[in-house]
């Protein structure tokens, strides 16, 4: 009899399996898909040669996370690559707001009213990142926090609505980029404990940057699946699992899925009837014969790009597709150009180019025009340069991974109290109902991202009751 059977190799399902394995336990992980990845996948979506991330890109998450770096994935070919600034978010005027490695630096692109601001937010923090994020990503109860003064002063912080925190800025340049940064969960900019998301990915930002993986996100995943080969885990993958009698006997079921899916395979019935999936994406992969033409000069070396006129015009994109069950006019959209750092991703000359913008869950239109209208706005020509494009609603997501329901790439809405307390509220959120059955997903703390600390918090739990006597 195994130790324990992972389902799902998303970064959370192979990190869960990896850290058992390093413990000595037997694991054998279970995949439905052909490949390893999850949201960490690398696929010709669109013409030979044009190596395109479906899901995640770039990982300001990945590289800061207490889980991976305490991996050798290096020594499995990851290797992380950074553009000259991590994130710009430009403006109608051809000018532009950045997340830079530098404070200073990121400071001084918001103006002089706001730079002693944005210095007196971040400076605190910084020189305990390491800590700070090993704090705030182990909740609940899955470790001591090493030092609860500042994750104290940090929810101080972050647990009020973001519109809270960036009251504290004069001028509208630095309030628009922490509202893109919020939207990266796809959460109102009012709602709970969202400060705390754009001050993670703000200082994630100046701590280690925000790098793409060399070759493709894949690289992680597949880094993660040799190292768990080598301390003896099995994977098995074009593996659907239905019921728990698909797989073999074990002591403990370990699920990187949506709570829905675990709900059906182990026939609990309502238990997670009450979790909530949010807004979906409609998200485009572009073959580009070129660079992006922006007309901000900061957005050219930047490894993501942020398009949002103002704080006011990516509300309302976000309450239209969260709240309003309709598709903005105005998508705010993340993109991510892995070529800046990259230049295997597609052949000589030619980029690779994501973009993606919100829309009520299971949305069946199509939002490639208003993509291209918001694209236009800020980097004139931009058609000019498409060579292929390969589009995916909420519909097409959902069919190629299974956790993103009705088109959440979230595996659930990151919004009220099911920010922090997903899937159930519960001092034990990786627990079930059956006690050898556990859930390590997005749906579990800390949430959405390539990261692995749900399925690093996770497998505690479950060496703890494997070593039970």
């Amino acid at each position: 009899m195994l130790d324990a059977v992972v389902v799902g190799a998303g970064p959370n399902g192979l990190t869960a399996a990896v850290e058992l394995a390093r413990r000595g336990f037997s694991v054998a992980l279970f995949e439905a898909m052909g490949t390893v990845g999850g949201g960490a996948r690398t696929e010709e979506l669109t013409l030979p040669g044009f190596r395109h991330d479906p899901c995640s890109a770039a990982h300001p998450l990945a590289v800061n996370s207490p889980a991976f770096r305490a991996l050798p994935l290096e020594r499995y070919g990851l290797r992380w690559l950074h553009p000259e600034l991590p994130m710009a978010h430009p403006f109608p005027d051809g000018t532009a707001a950045v997340l830079s490695r530098s404070v200073g630096e990121t400071a001084a692109s918001f103006g002089p009213r706001d730079a002693g601001a944005y210095r007196r937010l971040v400076e605190p923090f910084l020189p305990k990142w390491d800590t700070l994020a090993r704090d705030f990503m182990s909740l609940p109860l899955t470790a001591l926090p090493r030092d609860p003064v500042t994750l104290a002063r940090f929810g101080l912080l972050g647990l009020p609505p973001s519109t809270w925190l960036t009251r504290r800025f004069r001028d509208e340049r630095a309030r628009t980029l922490f509202a893109g940064l919020v939207a990266h969960v796809m959460a109102p900019l009012g709602g709970f404990a969202t400060g705390a998301v754009g001050l993670v990915f703000a200082l994630a930002a100046h701590a280690r940057g925000w790098p793409v993986a060399r070759g493709g996100s894949q690289a992680i995943s597949d880094a993660l699946a040799a190292y768990l080969k080598d301390l003896g885990g099995s994977v098995h993958t074009d593996y659907e699992v239905k019921r728990l009698d698909d797989l073999p006997p074990a002591r403990a079921y370990v699920f990187d899925t949506s709570p829905t899916a675990l709900a059906r395979i182990a026939g609990f019935g309502g238990h997670y009837a009450n979790y909530r999936y949010g807004p979906g994406v409609f998200k485009i992969d572009y073959a580009l014969d070129g660079p992006v033409p922006w007309t901000a000069p900061q957005a050219r070396t930047a490894g993501t790009v942020q398009i949002g006129a103002d704080s006011t015009e990516i509300g309302a994109a976000l309450r239209a597709a969260s709240r309003e069950g309709r598709a903005p006019d105005a998508p705010f959209l993340i993109t991510v150009q892995p070529g800046v750092a990259d230049p295997t991703r597609a052949p000589a000359g030619k980029h690779v180019f994501w973009a993606y913008g919100h829309v009520p869950n299971g949305w069946t239109g199509d939002l490639t025009d208003a993509i291209e209208r918001q694209l236009e706005r800020y980097a004139p020509g931009f058609r000019d340069r498409v060579l292929a494009r390969a589009t995916a609603g909420p519909p097409e997501l959902a069919a190629r991974n299974a956790n993103y329901v009705g088109g959440d790439i979230a595996t659930g809405a990151v919004s009220g109290l099911q920010l922090l307390l997903r899937p159930r509220l519960s001092l034990f959120p990786y627990a079930t109902p059956h006690p050898a059955v556990f859930i390590c997903s997005s749906a579990t703390p800390p949430g959405p991202g390539v990261h692995g600390m749900s399925g690093h918090n996770a497998a505690k739990a479950v060496w703890r009751r494997l070593r039970q006597p």
